[in-house]
């Protein structure tokens, strides 16, 4: 993109503009590409298979997010940089978080991905206590603390062309900032730099075998209370209450090794 490019967009009120660069990496997988650029927290790898058997075109890595969206309840707080910006009590946080992405006006710039950056997360079951207000009564355990909504604004975004073998670094540049341009450049320059070099795959030789097995897994709800919890889905089928449950259970164990070998595993027996 040329500085007069970047201009036009900024003029336009756009207050995010994509500047991107395009490197050829048929020597790279999107394994290699996240571990060189990404393995940190509030990062991600998305990958897909089509079909069961062909691996879809594109692969998007996500590099560490500055700015995270995390709701708990009716509580939002907005952190960047490791610090609350923006911490508030809402009526209803899906329209919060609607709200803010619209606070983000991106450039289309053709040539890129469909997908080159933005809000990225998860939204929790218990979401659904915003929308169907009888269940926001019921009061539910929380022994993990998860929260109920968090997003990353995904911002420095990979995104690998499996079939041409090469990918679009792609960085997200505020117009309003000085030098926003040339910073914007200089990042994907040093990005250039951690791509082009080796990786340490040492660690990544080890086997998850070794780090749990079967029988340190510790059930949420233990087997009695499960089988009581089928009795009562069974009772409320009969009453007509509800069409059907799918019961569940969180199961839980130590684990010492990295979360990519867990990944590379699970990666290995259903890649879908």
């Amino acid at each position: 993109m040329s500085s007069e490019s970047f201009a036009a967009l900024a003029s336009q009120g756009y207050n995010r503009v994509p500047v991107a660069r395009t490197v050829l990496a048929d020597l790279d997988t999107p394994l290699s590409v996240y571990l060189k650029l990404a393995d940190a927290p509030f990062s991600y790898l998305f990958e897909s298979v089509q079909g069961g058997e062909r691996w879809g075109r594109y692969s998007i890595i996500g590099l560490p997010a500055r700015t995270i969206l995390t709701v708990r309840g009716y509580e939002v707080i907005v952190t960047t940089d490791g610090k609350d910006v923006e911490r508030s009590t809402v009526s209803d946080p899906l329209a919060f978080v609607e709200a803010f992405q619209q606070r983000y006006r991106v450039a289309p710039v053709p040539g890129l991905p469909k997908f080159n950056g933005g809000l990225v997360g998860f939204f929790g079951y218990d979401c659904v206590r915003y929308v169907e207000k009888k269940l926001a009564a019921c009061v539910k355990p929380d022994p993990i603390g998860a929260p109920d909504i968090q997003l990353m604004l995904s911002e420095d975004v990979v995104v690998f062309d499996n079939l041409k073998g090469e990918l679009f670094l792609v960085t997200h540049a505020d117009p309003a900032e000085a030098g926003a341009e040339g910073a914007a450049k200089k990042r994907l320059d040093a990005l250039t730099v951690r791509l082009r070099a080796s990786l340490d795959t040492k660690a990544m030789h080890d086997s998850v075998n070794a780090c749990v097995t079967e029988t340190d897994f510790v059930s949420s709800f233990g087997q009695d209370a499960y089988k009581r919890g089928v009795d009562h889905i069974k009772n409320y089928v009969l009453s007509g209450d509800i069409m059907q449950v799918v019961p569940s259970q969180r199961m839980s164990a130590p684990f010492t090794a990295s979360p990519m070998l867990l990944y590379r595993a699970l990666r290995h027996l259903n890649p879908s």
